[in-house]
């Protein structure tokens, strides 16, 4: 029998559900709500409510994870400052630690990851590794399985945020966003309602662009998104961004285009158009860096040239289809032989192509050792996810520990 502590987790019933499932199996589960986000999530006799302040929360942990004798610490989140003392604290005590997120293989993929993600996962950079890890797993099944609801997610992402505004009945709660999250619903309210349009005219842009002129295209994230805050050493968007310009402008063949797709969920706060363009005249490449919003990057990737990013998942996509991909960030894919390796001033005259033997190779490895396939929010992908995740737990996360 394991013993459980559970943190907060995805927005959704997602964690109740496998806690209940591990009771089922005669394991001992308990659960921490930091705030009143958590507590509407998972309220019961198993669940705690800490409501002290976060210079008191190191030793309360540890003093729970003692007394109820914690085996395994489950979370999402692991840069969170919540998060981040507790892992110390389990690490200090020989508790197993898993983190749990979106797959790094989308749509219907949830990672089960031993300590942490990007720079902090104990998964292989080596090819060799890699391959070897490939040799043990399954073949993958690249089909969608189980839908999922935005909608769904959507909303309970509104109510779990709106609900820690409030200063009751968690005082003292400090919330990981960068900024009030009300700004944000808003300024990602007016995106989505315009979203018809903007997808017009941003497909409108590249439909425009020179059929034989080669086309970059540099995926951006969010913000307040920890890839960003922690596995990379950008402050924010805009650093990259206007490094990748500059370097765009002085060694990209002169009849190259650069297309800035912004995320789906950006809430807007900045006005990137502007921003990409004002970037783009003080190189000196107006007309030849170009801000879209469109509904996905799969119409863009076929004639793609290569992709820039920070960390994205959308370069796994890319390196799927065998489009050359460079990480400026920390990213799992960030492999040699499957990212660009020559520095971001090459990449525009010479891109490197992934090795499409050890893509296959790295996706298997992935999927069979990281992830399990579920979703967070829509049945019967979140029944399946609970399931493959309450085995994965009684097995323990990977990858195998002697990697």
């Amino acid at each position: 029998m394991k013993r459980f502590l559970f943190l907060q987790g995805p927005i959704s019933p997602y964690f109740r559900l496998v806690g209940q499932a591990l009771t089922a199996r005669g394991h001992h589960v308990r659960r921490v709500n930091l705030c009143l986000g958590d507590w509407l999530f998972w309220r019961g006799p198993e669940a705690l409510n800490y409501r002290g302040r976060l210079r008191d929360w190191p030793a309360w942990v540890a003093a729970l994870m003692e007394r109820e004798a914690i085996t395994d610490l489950v979370l999402l989140g692991e840069q969170r400052p919540y998060q981040r003392l507790a892992i110390r604290e389990a690490h200090a005590r020989g508790i197993a630690v898993t983190a749990t997120d979106f797959g790094y293989i989308r749509p219907d993929w949830i990672i089960l990851e031993r300590d942490g993600l990007n720079a902090d996962s104990h998964f292989p950079r080596d090819p060799a590794a890699i391959r070897r890890l490939a040799e043990a797993a399954p073949p993958l099944d690249p089909r969608q399985i189980y839908p999922d609801d935005f909608g769904r997610q959507a909303r309970w992402d509104v109510l779990f945020h709106l609900a820690n505004t409030l200063p009751w009945p968690f005082p003292h709660y400090e919330r990981f966003l960068l900024h009030h999250p009300a700004p944000g619903y808003i300024g990602t309210g007016w995106r989505l309602l315009r979203r018809p349009v903007n997808w017009k005219r941003g497909a409108a842009r590249v439909a425009a662009l020179p059929a034989e002129a080669p086309l970059f295209v540099f995926a951006m994230q969010m913000e307040t998104d920890y890839s960003i805050r922690a596995y990379s050493r950008f402050p924010d968007m805009d650093t990259p961004l206007a490094l990748a310009i500059r370097s765009f402008a002085r060694h990209a063949p002169r009849d190259a285009h650069l297309v800035v797709k912004v995320h789906p969920l950006d809430p807007g706060l900045k006005r990137w158009g502007a921003r990409i363009g004002r970037m783009a005249d003080q190189a000196g490449v107006t007309g030849r860096v170009h801000y879209v919003d469109t509904e996905s990057l799969e119409p863009i990737l076929p004639r793609m040239a290569g992709m820039v990013t920070v960390n994205s998942t959308a370069g796994i996509r890319a390196l799927q289809l065998g489009r050359p991909v460079i990480a400026l960030g920390e990213a799992l894919y960030r492999v040699p032989g499957l990212t660009h390796e020559g520095g971001l001033d090459r990449f525009w005259a010479a891109p490197e192509p992934p090795d499409a033997a050890l893509m296959a190779a790295w996706l298997r490895a992935v999927a069979h050792h990281l992830q399990v396939r579920g979703v967070y929010y829509m049945q019967p992908g979140l029944d399946a996810g609970v399931a493959a995740t309450v085995a994965r737990l009684e097995q323990g996360a990977g990858p195998p520990p002697a990697l």
